[in-house]
């Protein structure tokens, strides 16, 4: 593929689905950028350690949220551009950055973005590439990048930890109000997270060498309010009917006040996953 911008598909009822719940976010933003956790600071130095990235370094982000990446990598020097498709979302992101004379929030969805002349140093994409379409988004990674550039991605799950006997009762407030909630889901345990999918997919692209592998857990504690917001932001969540969300929320509510004290703790594995471009 060359450089620019790359031809769409027709839409598929998968690829509808997936923008219209990646839309989803830009509904509460501020509510987003509030109840969204960062990543851990271990993960910053893994990037810097694999990719090189530091001052000075070219960045491309791509679907940056309301910043929870881009503020400590502009913090460590980088010159980012990122790439976001709501625009309540990347109007946050420039607030969180003001200040930040290297970094620039472009509103634009990353599939029709017209890539610059000059190629990037590193392609990022935390919690966000599984929204950019699928026959789209490696070989146009590979595209911004200067040869031996890197395109890191992370990707973040809950796993089994923290407060393990509230996440397995919760999963009867689940079952009530989502259909669609398997019996008995439980967290897989860290080790059992499986990046084969990921790594296979940028290995058939041809354009990168392997990937390399870095993981890191966090146990992050919510009091009720807090996990209710956290909830919200989820795209499951926000996509269900009203009354269902709000039977889902005043259940997980009543649980985490009734018997957990209110608070929980919930574990994160973050896994970064970074390929250098041939």
């Amino acid at each position: 593929m060359t450089r620019g911008t790359p031809p769409r598909r027709d839409d598929t009822p998968e690829e509808s689905l997936r923008e219209r719940l990646a839309g989803i976010f830009d509904e509460d933003a501020e509510l987003y950028d509030r109840a969204r956790p960062g990543y851990p600071p271990e993960l910053y130095d893994d990037l810097a350690e694999l990719t090189g990235a530091g001052p000075g370094s070219r960045v491309l982000e791509v679907g940056c949220g309301t910043g929870q990446a881009t503020v400590p990598l502009a913090g460590r020097g980088c010159r980012i551009t990122a790439v976001e498709a709501g625009p309540h979302m990347a109007a946050i992101a420039r607030r969180n950055l003001a200040g930040e004379a290297e970094a620039e929030v472009v509103t634009a969805r990353f599939e029709t973005w017209p890539l610059p002349p000059e190629p990037y140093d590193m392609v990022v994409s935390a919690t966000a590439f599984h929204w950019i379409d699928p026959a789209i988004r490696v070989a146009k990674a590979a595209d911004a990048l200067r040869p031996g550039g890197a395109l890191a991605v992370v990707r973040g799950q809950h796993v089994m930890g923290g407060t393990e006997e509230f996440f397995a009762e919760v999963q009867r407030c689940y079952e009530r109000f989502d259909p669609q909630t398997p019996p008995g889901l439980r967290p897989p345990a860290a080790a059992d997270v499986d990046a084969s999918d990921h790594v296979r997919e940028v290995a058939r692209s041809g354009r990168f060498g392997p990937t390399v592998l870095r993981r890191h857990t966090q146990d992050l504690t919510f009091a009720t309010t807090g996990y209710l917001d956290l909830l919200r932001t989820f795209s499951g969540h926000r996509a269900l009917p009203e009354a269902a969300r709000d039977g889902l929320l005043a259940c997980v509510a009543a649980l985490i006040d009734g018997r957990y004290g209110g608070r929980v703790t919930k574990r994160y594995l973050f896994e970064l996953a970074v390929s250098p471009r041939r």
